[in-house]
């Protein structure tokens, strides 16, 4: 499985799992704690989560949670302005994912701000325009499984078999991103989009078929409804659940995990190592 990825002229290795951390610079998003909106908060959020250990930050300007309506263009350019002017500006070195759907917006932000990574919760499908606009930047692309829009996905639910229907989807977008020119592509099962809570469980339990995309695969499940509502809790609370799913995620095959919560994710990933290790040293004995 492809490993590395291009970033800024140099090889990035995935081969060595990596965190992902969020920032969310919206007035609504499911977690009210990664809410960020003005300069401080914004600026100390990313200084946390580096000092933290996070290997780069995705920012995201409008809320993709069930029934939530995508901003306008406008509304996204300005708060990325504020949050991109901030980071570059005080943190010139971070790597950066910008979170959008929006080919105007991934050329716009590459341009301007040299964000490294665009994120796109559509795969592809919301702006006819991206795939060609991504192999023009030569950026690397996030790739993330979803039916329909955060707005109707979860009636859009009805799977055969969950996890070969979304490798099956994501294997036809990788053909046509590919096809477009784009040469770094991260995939990202879309655990909460589109899928119910058992869907997402099953596709958890068979993450590691997705190798055969052969593709850095991303996962996000950080305080989602699959976590607080299995435990009858919320969000909030739901840090030791998140912890538990990642560490599968990443003993099934994950290479980056994208989390509220770093220091937590770092943690998860020192006790993973270990175990990689030391299955290391058993089997040269």
């Amino acid at each position: 499985m492809k490993r590395w990825i291009n970033i800024r002229g140099n090889l990035y290795d995935l081969s060595i799992p990596r965190v992902m951390g969020i920032v969310n610079i919206t007035p609504d998003s499911f977690y009210e704690k990664s809410r960020q909106t003005d300069e401080k908060g914004i600026l100390e959020t990313v200084e946390k989560m580096l000092a933290e250990g996070a290997d780069m930050i995705d920012v995201g300007a409008f809320s993709s949670r069930p029934g939530a309506v995508i901003v306008d263009e406008h509304e996204e350019r300005k708060r990325l302005d504020v949050a991109l002017r901030t980071i570059r500006k005080h943190l010139p070195n971070t790597i950066i994912s910008v979170d959008t759907c929006r080919a105007s917006i991934a050329e716009w932000v590459v341009s301007n701000y040299q964000v490294d990574i665009i994120n796109d919760i559509s795969g592809g499908k919301s702006d006819k325009d991206m795939y060609r606009t991504i192999a023009k930047l030569q950026v690397p692309y996030i790739i993330m499984h979803m039916r329909g829009t955060p707005l109707d996905m979860q009636n859009r639910t009805h799977y055969q078999n969950v996890t070969q229907e979304v490798i099956y989807e994501l294997s036809e977008c990788l053909y046509n991103a590919r096809h477009e020119g784009i040469n770094d592509i991260i995939i990202d099962p879309g655990f909460g989009f589109a899928k119910t809570l058992e869907q997402n469980y099953e596709l958890m339990a068979n993450l590691d078929a997705l190798k055969i995309l052969d593709c850095p695969i991303l996962v996000g499940v950080s305080r989602k409804s699959m976590i607080y509502k299995l435990l009858d809790t919320q969000p909030e609370l739901a840090l030791n659940g998140t912890s538990a799913l990642n560490l599968v995620a990443l003993l099934k095959g994950a290479n980056i995990l994208r989390v509220h919560d770093v220091s937590a994710a770092k943690e998860i990933m020192k006790i993973y190592q270990t175990l990689v290790k030391a299955k290391s040293i058993n089997h040269a004995e």
